[in-house]
């Protein structure tokens, strides 16, 4: 009787500890991308800014003059305007995207271990690439409306003629004016630039982290130790996120622009000063592309690359870095390359 008590308690408690778990990797993952995106919020805004502005009334063209114009013209709060609603997005965005990757990295290896019949086998870096894509396809999906919204929010200033007061204020306003559909414009590109971006991201750290703990090469591991320190693992998120944003980056480059068809006021913010008022359209993917290179060359698909390379390399570091932190404070067992 006492041991069928004892198995009705641990039933109980399994679900329980299950859930406790899973918001525990949640919150892990929110608190590693608040953190990592605000460290490096004055990049974003001007990479954002290069990627879409005016060929013709160029006022940002290069990363330290135009975080100096941005210092100059709108003060320091210029440099962190959208930040809020971008951790308003990258929080959840995070929370689901590193959940995701544990998730699927273990419905992958159960998958693998059974086809090959081998329980002892671990994640190849490509089936890591699989998981990160999955992970990142979900996650963008999910939080897709909040960085469209967020990426009007940051072009913005105070010349602009027409002003989102804040995240949701431009969600209503969007869905008024221009429908449902508009909240996933640039939704494809994002989707195609996050297999690579997202997939390379995990791919490369957790299997630069698994043949340092292995290989021990440069003295980097003594014998009696097989934790990374955390100057190690910030190296191999940077190298992680190097990879993947410079794969990713034109379609970046694209999903922003695709992003402004529609809104009435979108040249005269990108220009700021009310000049250059011809409409944007792109009809798609294909034709936003092609009208970048042809009107201002290959280059521009790379445009704010430089702002964003030193964005992304701390800012992934910092991410993964406080994600695996977060999860040792909170007593969150396994890591993701269990």
């Amino acid at each position: 009787m006492a041991s069928e008590d004892a198995k009705r308690s641990e039933g109980v408690k399994a679900p329980s500890n299950a859930v406790i778990g899973i918001c525990k990797s949640l919150i892990a993952g929110g608190v590693a991308g608040g953190v990592s995106r605000t460290a490096v919020a004055p990049l974003e805004r001007l990479k954002i800014l290069l990627q879409v502005q005016n060929p013709h009334s160029i006022k940002y063209n290069g990363t330290v003059q135009g975080l100096k114009y941005i210092w100059r013209t709108e003060g320091f709060r210029g440099l962190f305007k959208g930040n809020g609603a971008n951790c308003a997005r990258i929080v959840p965005n995070s929370a689901v995207k590193f959940f995701s990757y544990e998730q699927a990295s273990k419905g992958i290896l159960y998958l693998y271990r059974q086809q090959t019949g081998n329980d002892d086998a671990q994640l190849t870096p490509l089936l890591r690439l699989g998981a990160g894509a999955c992970a990142g396809i979900i996650a963008m999906s999910a939080t897709y409306p909040m960085d469209m919204v967020r990426g009007r929010l940051t072009v913005q200033t105070d010349k602009s003629p027409y002003q989102y007061r804040g995240m949701v204020h431009a969600l209503s306003t969007v869905l008024r004016q221009e429908g449902p559909r508009a909240l996933y414009r640039g939704w494809l590109p994002s989707v195609i630039g996050v297999v690579p971006y997202v997939g390379l991201n995990f791919a490369v750290y957790e299997s630069l982290k698994d043949w340092l703990v292995k290989s021990k090469p440069f003295g980097i591991i003594d014998n009696n130790n097989s934790e990374l320190t955390v100057t190690t693992r910030l190296a191999c998120g940077a190298i992680a996120g190097t990879m993947g944003q410079t794969v990713a980056y034109p379609l970046d480059v694209v999903r922003r622009r695709m992003q402004m068809v529609g809104w009435k006021d979108a040249s005269s913010v990108i220009t700021g000063d009310g000049r250059g008022k011809a409409p944007i359209e792109y009809s798609g993917m294909v034709d936003a592309f092609k009208k970048t290179v042809r009107h201002e060359g290959v280059g521009a698909l790379y445009k704010g690359l430089v702002p964003n390379s030193v964005k992304v390399v701390p800012s992934i570091a910092i991410a993964f870095v406080t994600y695996e932190k977060v999860k040792d404070i909170l007593g969150v067992e396994f890591r993701i390359s269990d």
